[in-house]
């Protein structure tokens, strides 16, 4: 279905807002969206948002479906047809949430997904089970700014820095770490450079290495339109037909960066699980383990730098 005939399907503003929304989410499912009424929700709810100046949460939006005491917002139409058109949900609202945050997303710039949070959640274990005053953690090919922000956030005593080589994705980051920072976290110091090089001045003193590589094989698409047509390129693929040549050498950086004992976790495909594990061994890594997202997938791997430090946790 073209935008156009999406949008001739749709309630003009001013329709009663429940009987609006429904109709989106007819018109999503037929689209293929795979979570069609949370969509049309949400959509409304930002265009609410944004009309009245107050966020509008999907509860309350449900509530006012039932009371009838909200039409359809101006606009609604046609951002349900660019959805149904498999424009990300995150270019249309100009945001997505990751933990505790709500950042600056659009075009040019990866946009994070849930299933990265753990990688958050294996640092701050780390860092509490170190008890070091002010470690230094690194976030490579930060994109967004998700990972180091969330890092940043929560573990205030930490000093935060996100590396980019994109552009594009820097000014996202950029723009995220001074919308934190005006929100009083930490500073997170977002540094334009190419991961597999970067912070030469740190070598040897960081705790921690977080990363979310492109890693995508590169003859393989990606099943999703809004991954394959909106995401970057240069956040999506590995560089070599198995997915793992720009993941080496994000390795072989943080081996660097790394203090002795320091901890490296770093996302990865749920195929390219083996493949991350011998690296991180052949690179100088011990206590090497296999991360579990939330669905039970091995999405992530982590090891410890130089052998295994003092408070190193679960390292064998």
């Amino acid at each position: 279905m073209s935008g156009a005939e999406a949008a001739a399907r749709e309630p003009t503003a001013g329709a009663d807002l429940g009987a609006a929304v429904r109709e989106a989410a007819r018109t999503l499912a037929r689209a293929g969206i795979a979570t069609p009424r949370a969509d049309a929700e949400l959509l409304a709810a930002h265009l609410i948002s944004r009309e009245t100046g107050e966020p509008v949460s999907r509860g309350e939006l449900a509530a006012r479906m039932v009371t009838g005491s909200w039409p359809a917002p101006a606009g609604y139409a046609e951002l349900v047809a660019s959805r149904a058109e498999r424009i990300p949900l995150q270019h249309l609202t100009g945001e997505a949430h990751f933990r505790n945050l709500t950042l600056r997303v659009g075009p040019g710039v990866f946009v994070p997904r849930p299933e990265t949070e753990v990688l958050v959640d294996e640092l701050n274990a780390f860092l509490a089970a170190r008890g070091e005053a002010s470690p230094v953690v690194v976030d490579l090919a930060t994109g967004s700014g998700a990972l180091a922000l969330a890092a940043a956030q929560e573990n205030p005593g930490a000093r935060v820095l996100g590396v980019e080589l994109s552009e594009a994705a820097l000014a996202w980051a950029r723009a995220n770490a001074e919308d934190r920072a005006a929100a009083g976290d930490r500073p997170v110091e977002i540094v334009a450079g190419d991961a597999a090089t970067a912070l030469p001045e740190l070598e040897g003193a960081v705790a921690a290495v977080l990363t979310n590589p492109p890693y995508i094989p590169e003859d393989m698409v990606p099943r999703d339109p809004e991954v394959a047509l909106h995401d970057p390129e240069t956040a999506l693929y590995g560089g070599s037909p198995d997915g793992m040549l720009i993941p080496t050498a994000f390795v072989r950086r943080a081996a660097r960066l790394l203090v002795p004992g320091g901890l490296l976790i770093m996302e990865h495909a749920e195929v390219q699980a083996a493949a991350a594990a011998g690296l991180f061994a052949a690179e100088g890594f011990t206590g090497v383990e296999t991360v579990l997202d939330l669905t039970g997938r091995e999405r992530a791997t982590k090891g410890y730098a130089g052998g295994r430090g003092p408070a190193a946790p679960g390292a064998p």
